[in-house]
């Protein structure tokens, strides 16, 4: 029997986006208002899935009291109240899209979670626009 787990967090943070390749023109046209050179925040939404067979002994797919601590230690305390351009160096050289910081949390959090597991991440940027990354 597969089941899946589901731990939502919460946390905020700034980011601007820019191709600093690119002109403020072309940078303002692909980006618009989140590319503010004094930057933006978001409160970000996180929720964590993960999938696999129910232990028979334990009942648990996953302990969500370990979920919470890894989720907690790894992602919303390096996260939280930050700027992502700042001081985050995952992203010295890379965008802080939604997109590209749902597949940073996935791979820190990949190290955490047994590789039996299956491993989703889903990110609300705002209510209405979120993203989802699974490692495909």
């Amino acid at each position: 029997m597969k089941a899946t787990v589901c731990r939502k967090e919460h946390f905020n943070a700034a980011h601007r986006l820019f191709n600093p390749k690119w002109g403020f023109a072309k940078n303002q046209e692909a980006f618009g208002l989140c590319n503010n050179p004094n930057f933006h925040g978001h409160n970000y939404d996180l929720v964590v899935k993960v999938t696999g067979e129910i232990n028979k002994e334990t009942g648990y797919v996953v302990d969500t009291k370990y979920l919470k601590k890894i989720i907690h230690d790894k992602v919303i305390e390096r996260f939280d109240h930050k700027n992502l351009n700042l001081d985050l160096p995952e992203f010295a050289d890379l965008n802080p899209t939604a997109e590209n910081i749902a597949v940073v949390i996935w791979h820190i959090l990949r190290c955490e979670i047994n590789y039996d597991l299956e491993l989703s991440v889903v990110l609300y940027e705002t209510e209405r626009n979120f993203i989802e990354y699974n490692g495909y």
